[in-house]
């Protein structure tokens, strides 16, 4: 492989394991916190790519600046999030919660087959883009090798914000700690008058907001089409597993390391494209069966 091609595979890896690790991050962040497997995370990305595409081609097309569609990818993000996350968990998941998760698991399936449908209803099956964002911010040079400052700069950087944000959030707010003690022991939360209803309804609207972001920001880097949230849901279950169910940071390392194995793999192996990201996390796995952050836990019998 020559520098160019593997500055290329870099860049690649590093934009792809961004937007992933969004996605992941917040399917991992709701399974600590409310223990829910949420198959519909993958439908939340989906939505919030179509929506952002669709607002963004409405304001270039009413004669507003291009600029922005930047804005429009977070709207779109937060009102996914809150609208469709936050009806989810008021209307179905609260039901569910006491629920064997086997079933959980099962709901959250049947949502997302459900959205899934209601994306080709209201979308088609046409491919949707959007580049403004691409174009906007124009090319970086790497070393020599000349790459769209979107992915090589915006993604990462949104990516690292991102994390230090949530892990901020989590350590040095009052909602944060609140939601660290209803995943310690729910129990004893609502004992010193924690209102864990609420804090779940919270959680699930920043994981459903973050995997939304996850897609908005993707728009602009490929065309939308249907089926995109199942692949997308699958792979992030990949890099949590790898990670561990419910470490943020391990997210980010196991993204980053599922994405640049990814992106070697199109360039060196392409058939092994799809392959690498569950081979290495069945490797993992085969090692260390809670991930690489994982923690064992004791299981009562």
């Amino acid at each position: 492989m020559s520098f160019d091609t593997l500055m290329l595979a870099i860049c690649d890896g590093v934009a792809y394991a961004s937007l992933v690790f969004l996605v992941a991050v917040g399917l991992t962040f709701v399974f600590g916190v409310l223990g829910v497997l949420n198959i519909a995370h993958g439908s939340f990305y989906a939505f919030g790519a179509y929506l952002a595409v669709t607002g963004g081609v409405a304001l270039t097309k009413a004669g507003y600046s291009p600029w922005l569609t930047f804005p429009m990818l977070f709207v779109a993000a937060v009102a996914v999030g809150a609208i469709l996350g936050g009806a989810m968990e008021k209307f179905l998941l609260q039901r569910i919660y006491a629920k064997e998760q086997v079933l959980q698991i099962l709901v959250t399936f049947a949502v997302f087959m459900i959205l899934e449908n209601v994306q080709r209803l209201i979308w088609g099956v046409q491919p949707y883009f959007m580049s403004e964002p691409l174009q906007l911010l124009g090319n970086v040079s790497v070393f020599g090798i000349t790459y769209t400052a979107y992915q090589t700069i915006f993604l990462p950087v949104l990516a690292v914000v991102v994390l230090v944000c949530l892990r901020y959030f989590l350590r040095y707010t009052a909602v944060g700690a609140q939601i660290l003690a209803v995943t310690e022991d729910r129990e004893a939360a609502c004992a010193i008058g924690i209102n864990a209803q609420k804090i779940y309804f919270v959680t699930f609207i920043v994981g459903a907001t973050l995997a939304a972001l996850g897609g908005a920001l993707a728009a602009p880097t490929t065309s939308l089409i249907p089926g995109m949230g199942a692949e997308m849901i699958v792979l992030s279950f990949a890099v949590a597993a790898t990670a561990g169910l419910g470490q943020i940071e391990g997210a980010a390392v196991a993204a980053l390391m599922i994405g640049l194995g990814r992106s070697l793999a199109v360039y060196t192996a392409p058939e092994f494209e799809v392959l690498v990201p569950y081979i290495l996390m069945v490797i993992v796995l085969i090692f260390r069966p809670s991930g690489l952050f994982g923690v064992q836990q004791l299981r009562k019998i």
